[in-house]
């Protein structure tokens, strides 16, 4: 398959199972971090329901996305948006945190390119 990327996911949360799911991979990032991850998914599920995950991309980008089970007919593509859109303009330090720790400790960039990328 051409032009797949792969993603890995960090923290997701199923308002259908009720379930909440954090990587073990980022088990080093602090305990605080990981339960404002656990906060932010759990109540985006129970305000909006369906799916909500955060994913790192392949470049180390942070991407947030949302998705519903095809009968569920409670779902808000509209709510969905705006409150993904709310949690990027409310969480951006966090967000931009954690592409930083992807990138130097996961994809093993030097602080200096990072930066010199971001110029």
């Amino acid at each position: 398959m051409e032009g797949k990327t792969e993603r890995t996911v960090l923290c997701a949360a199923n308002g259908y199972e009720m379930k909440y799911y954090f990587n073990p991979a980022f088990s080093s990032l602090p305990q605080s971090i990981q339960e404002e991850l656990h906060i932010i998914s759990v109540l985006f599920t129970e305000d909006v329901g369906g799916i909500f995950q955060i994913l790192f991309e392949e470049n180390g980008d942070v991407t947030i996305e949302t998705d519903a089970e095809e009968a569920d007919f409670l779902y808000d593509e509209i709510s969905a948006g705006l409150m993904v859109g709310e949690i990027k303009r409310t969480r951006q330090e966090l967000l931009s945190s954690l592409s930083l720790y992807y990138k130097v400790f996961i994809l093993k960039e030097t602080p200096e390119n990072i930066l010199e990328e971001e110029i």
